[in-house]
């Protein structure tokens, strides 16, 4: 099942936070820390895992397969230049299997190897990330809706989160959303209703 609603965690964010994130209703997280060496990021995966499990959330591995594996996480999410899918769906045929996709075009693709949700952006501006292409928009959205379930990332927050459910995504994925906000547990609570 994907998740509705996706927190992206890093080392950098207060991992204490997360049980009471979980409970809130964040069903979905996703451990993306790019500068963290493997041993390390197999650690704060399964510190992810043991905290939000116990609420039923998801845990996936950004990037590494090999990681969401040794830490007992549920998925992957795989960008295009990261193992391709369809390896991925035969090496772990139980994960979740998530690929980043910026077009419908790539959903198809996507679908077709095995993806099980398209990670899909960015629908907005945003500066979590650097070098990110230009958004998609949520008409973008709209026009890959249907074929897997889309989760829309990319400076979306509360307020806009419902625009783009509204436009056919599955869910939404956030960092600063969550992790900028000055109350983390009441930015959660917003965005948990506005996908609802």
């Amino acid at each position: 099942m994907t998740p509705r609603l996706f927190c992206l965690v890093s080392e950098r964010d207060d991992l204490s936070l997360l049980p009471a994130l979980a409970d809130a209703g964040v069903d979905g997280f996703q451990v993306r820390a790019k500068s963290l060496a493997t041993g390390a990021l197999v650690a704060l995966a399964r510190r992810v895992v043991a905290a939000v499990r116990p609420a039923g959330a998801l845990v996936v591995v950004n990037d590494r397969l090999d990681v969401a594996l040794a830490a007992g996480a549920d998925g992957v999410h795989l960008g295009a230049d990261d193992l391709a899918v369809a390896d991925a769906r035969r090496l772990a045929a139980g994960l979740l299997v998530g690929a980043t996709c910026r077009s419908r075009a790539e959903v198809l693709a996507a679908a077709s190897h095995g993806a099980d949700y398209a990670g899909f952006g960015p629908v907005f501006a945003s500066g979590s990330k650097a070098g990110l292409p230009a958004p998609v928009g949520v008409a973008a959205v709209t026009e890959a809706a249907g074929v897997l379930p889309l989760v829309a990332i990319g400076g979306i927050c509360a307020e806009t989160a419902g625009d783009v459910r509204m436009a056919g995504a599955h869910g939404v994925a956030v960092i600063g959303a969550i992790w900028r906000h000055p109350d983390p547990l009441v930015a959660a609570k917003e965005l948990v209703a506005a996908v609802a």
